[in-house]
């Protein structure tokens, strides 16, 4: 199909890719905006979500699939990714259903490695190389995340997630409520953190789904590059910056 590709003022919104949705009107395939393009190129920092934007699966879900609750798992995944329930509600609603025992998520771990998506590791290599920051900020939990970093060579510090929580026999007791991304508006939080603290002038958010767009606000993200290689979320979708469909889209241009 035709690339997408829509441009208005105040914000400036740009879609380019492709997409295999009716819902969303296709456009011939034009040269990239050149306000987005340049705030892409020099950006100071680089976010991205995790599942289904980095990795090709929503932790979560796996994590349930695994302990035998996937199906009803992946229906509150959805709507809390379509922005129609608080993000909180979802979390503590999915994990209710399986409470995860920390040797079964260490069990998972081991037999479930991370799988990312095509791309992504030459894109951070390339965004490193121009001395842009690289950071992971994702409503999943830190213990699934970690091995993700590590393939990619994301120092620790530059995680913002959340924290499952067990007790001395490794029984689980639920998440950390403390940390920003355990809430609705959480990751425009951690965006906001994160500029504040190193006084980024340029930062872009790359994601998925509802609580990825919310970053895209004043002290936040400049702008919001919409990852659907994975989901197309449509109610995201057109909202976003920049729509792209493959990775390689975001690497060509830092050539």
């Amino acid at each position: 199909m035709e690339g997408l590709m829509r441009v208005r003022t105040n914000p400036i919104h740009l879609h380019c890719g492709r997409h295999h949705s009716p819902s969303l009107p296709a456009f011939p395939t034009l040269q990239l905006h050149k306000k987005i393009l340049e705030l892409w190129q020099d950006a100071d920092a680089v976010c991205f979500d995790v599942d289904s934007t980095v990795c090709v699966d929503e932790g979560i879900d796996e994590l349930a699939e695994f302990c035998g609750a996937g199906k009803a798992v992946a229906e509150w995944t959805a709507r809390a990714m379509g922005g129609s329930v608080p993000f909180e509600e979802a979390l503590a609603a999915r994990l209710s259903l399986f409470k995860p025992s920390l040797s079964q998520v260490q069990d998972f771990l081991e037999k479930r490695p991370p799988r990312i998506s095509p791309g992504i590791d030459v894109l951070v290599k390339k965004l490193k190389a121009r001395n842009t920051n690289v950071y992971l900020i994702s409503g999943g939990f830190r213990q699934m995340i970690n091995p993700v970093a590590s393939i990619l060579e994301i120092p620790p510090e530059n995680i913002f997630a959340n924290q499952l929580l067990f007790g001395s026999s490794g029984e689980f007791l639920g998440f950390d409520a403390n940390e920003p991304t355990s809430r609705s508006g959480g990751k425009a939080t951690a965006v906001q953190q994160i500029r504040k603290v190193h006084g980024y002038k340029r930062l872009v958010m790359i994601g998925d789904g509802a609580t990825d767009l919310e970053a895209r606000k004043p002290g936040g993200a400049d702008l919001f590059i919409c990852y659907a290689g994975v989901q197309l979320r449509e109610a995201v979708a057109s909202k976003s910056d920049w729509l792209v469909f493959n990775f390689k889209d975001l690497i060509n241009t830092l050539e």
